[in-house]
């Protein structure tokens, strides 16, 4: 059985999906799934035999619309959402130090890391962190929109991430590079916007980028609140 993240990328907008499960059950999770690739996504979980049983969302995302909403119809997983990105119809409301339970004996550890939006989770399972927009590879998320504080990601990434052994594998919801993987020993030491800064010298580059606002963000994060799904379903 897979005991390696599955690592799925949509190139509209660089979100990368991953599908996990442990060995001893058919049983999976599916983080941060995009809308156009549910079929593709039922196919890799039919394909290894597995049984979908959790759908987590890092946060509500304002690049892409989930399908969490529907893969959760089409296969009865349970939804799994941060308790502080407002998405009402999930089942599971997570917080801070919370377990998802699944398979034989498979955690998954929830961390509560405001910054890039202020309900972002990350979430910890066999010695990887899947990261969000909270942490990515030789960067991290913007903070300007969604109740995002660059304050409060520096503390997130320095006393919530990097507490992390450094053999830790991150596994970002982006990237736009052509990266897959790193760890969070080598974010420690060189991520080029965190790595040797002071938290006011981050609160100054983050407040100073003036990024364009994304594309869907008026179609996205209202739709990715009731999971993708049009409203009143």
């Amino acid at each position: 059985m897979q005991t390696n993240p599955i690592q799925l990328f949509d190139p509209v907008s660089s979100t990368y999906t991953y599908i996990i499960a442990g060995p001893g059950s058919d049983a999976a999770v599916i983080i941060d799934p995009v809308d156009h690739h549910c079929e593709r996504d039922l196919a890799h979980i039919a394909r290894l035999g597995l049984r979908l049983e959790y759908i987590l969302e890092t946060h509500a995302h304002a690049d892409h619309v989930t399908s969490a909403g529907r893969l959760r119809q089409l296969t009865g997983a349970h939804a799994a959402v941060p308790s502080g990105c407002g998405i009402p119809p999930a089942e599971v409301q997570l917080h801070d130090g919370d377990v998802i339970r699944f398979g034989a004996g498979e955690t998954v550890a929830v961390l509560h890391t405001p910054g890039h939006t202020a309900g972002s989770m990350c979430y910890v399972w066999r010695g990887n962190v899947f990261t969000g927009d909270t942490l990515l590879i030789d960067g991290c998320g913007r903070t300007d929109f969604q109740g995002g504080s660059a304050g409060a990601l520096y503390d997130s990434i320095t006393h919530q991430l990097f507490a992390l052994p450094d053999a830790t594998r991150v596994w970002p919801a982006h990237d736009y590079k052509g990266q897959a993987v790193s760890t969070i020993g080598w974010e420690k030491a060189r991520n080029a916007r965190v790595a040797g800064r002071s938290r006011d010298e981050f609160i100054a580059l983050m407040d100073n980028l003036r990024l364009p606002q994304p594309k869907l963000i008026d179609i996205a994060v209202p739709a990715n609140r009731n999971l993708g799904l049009p409203h009143g379903v």
